[in-house]
């Protein structure tokens, strides 16, 4: 255990254990929360305790110096290093994204809804949807949230909710211990479709089944929403289906229904794209 939470020596023990073995996992582990595969660093990265040439290093160390080839969870864990930096460089050649501007300007005329109540259900981890809550609970219990579920969450609140995303992102800054302006904006934009690289906006996580994807146990959601712990590994991921005097008292309805709000978002977002080619042809 370290004496200092954010010491030299503590992130480097860290490097080094994270590098020595668990970094031959993290390909396979990476994506389910309910594990320990990921390297835990990011809060030493963001304060600047230890930096990603040291852990570029570590990587190459563990791999025999091979970038590209060799392990594949080093290989892998460089590529998320160099997120990091690309996302860096972005701030750096694109300034407007640290001024709460999309990197595509096409996209700020979204027409993002206007919906308090449901902005601060998935802040206060009341969405009726477990894997959400249950990473919104890791987020403001602990101030670090798993980096599959910052995805999930983030898709959520700007697709399904149809939220602009610089809310989501302005709340991750205000809690993340790890909290990065250039890797959590390029984070949020790219799951808004928005950003440099974005997923397509018709590429909407639906988190059920990202869910049972990655927390087939349920350990995680269980976890951070004990009110849920009675339920089996399949009812856990959707109590909502449970239903009538089978429900879970204690747990809230879904706020959104999944299906209905995937096409709201789909059709806002074509509506930006005819918006676009009408510009251009005018």
């Amino acid at each position: 255990v370290c004496s200092s939470d954010l010491g030299k020596a503590c992130a480097r023990r860290r490097l080094d254990r994270f590098s020595d073995a668990q970094i031959d996992h993290y390909q396979s582990e990476r994506d389910f929360p309910a594990m320990p595969g990921t390297s835990q660093l990011s809060a030493y990265l963001a304060a600047g305790v230890i930096s990603a040439r040291q852990c570029l290093h570590a990587a190459l160390h563990s791999n025999q110096g091979e970038f590209e080839s060799g392990k594949t969870g080093a290989v892998t864990w460089i590529n998320e290093l160099l997120w990091r930096e690309f996302y860096k460089h972005i701030l750096v050649g694109y300034p407007r994204v640290s001024r709460h501007r999309a990197f595509r300007p096409e996209t700020e005329t979204l027409a993002w809804r206007n919906a308090p109540d449901e902005l601060a259900a998935w802040q206060q981890a009341r969405t009726g949807l477990p894997i959400i809550d249950a990473a919104m609970r890791q987020l403001l219990a602990t101030g670090w949230m798993h980096n599959r579920l910052r995805m999930v969450v983030a898709m959520f609140l700007s697709k399904n909710l149809l939220l602009d995303w610089r809310e989501g992102e302005r709340f991750f800054m205000r809690h993340l211990i790890d909290g990065d302006l250039a890797a959590n904006n390029g984070g949020w934009q790219w799951s808004s479709s928005t950003g440099t690289d974005s997923a397509p906006y018709f590429r909407i996580f639906n988190p059920l089944s990202q869910s049972e994807k990655f927390d087939p146990e349920g350990l995680f959601i269980k976890h951070w929403l004990p009110e849920l712990a009675g339920l089996n590994k399949k009812d856990v991921h959707n109590p909502a289906n449970l239903g009538g005097l089978f429900g879970v008292v204690d747990y809230p309805s879904p706020i959104v229904d999944l299906s209905t709000s995937r096409t709201r978002a789909l059709t806002a977002f074509k509506k930006l794209s005819l918006r676009q080619y009408a510009a251009v042809g005018s």
